[in-house]
């Protein structure tokens, strides 16, 4: 029965601090980039973009297509970049316990 009591007091303290990193997820914001810095996103840990940027010289017409594409690029370098520091902020927070694959924590 203590074995219990202390599984239960420590999935507790475990929720309090993946809750704890939730919020602080929202404020670490991750920067991608395409076609040699053109184009710069910023999106926050938990994916949602925060801004983007794009250099002028790309700002013409017949430029669409390739502003469109360094768009998506920038993307997802931020979100690849982003779910690499979630894994790591997980792990530390886990103590290294396996999750099992395909469990989404946030």
């Amino acid at each position: 029965m203590a074995n219990i009591m202390g599984l239960m007091k420590q999935a507790a303290e475990l929720k309090s601090k993946m809750e704890s990193m939730q919020a602080e997820l929202d404020q670490i914001e991750v920067e991608g980039s395409a076609g040699g810095n053109l184009v710069t996103i910023k999106i926050n840990a938990k994916g949602e973009m925060k801004s983007v940027f794009i250099d002028p010289s790309l700002m013409k017409v017949d430029e669409k297509e390739v502003v469109e594409d360094l768009i998506v690029a920038a993307h997802a370098d931020a979100r690849r970049k982003a779910e690499t520091l979630v894994q790591e902020k997980v792990q530390a927070l886990t103590g290294g316990l396996p999750i099992p694959p395909g469990m989404k924590l946030f």
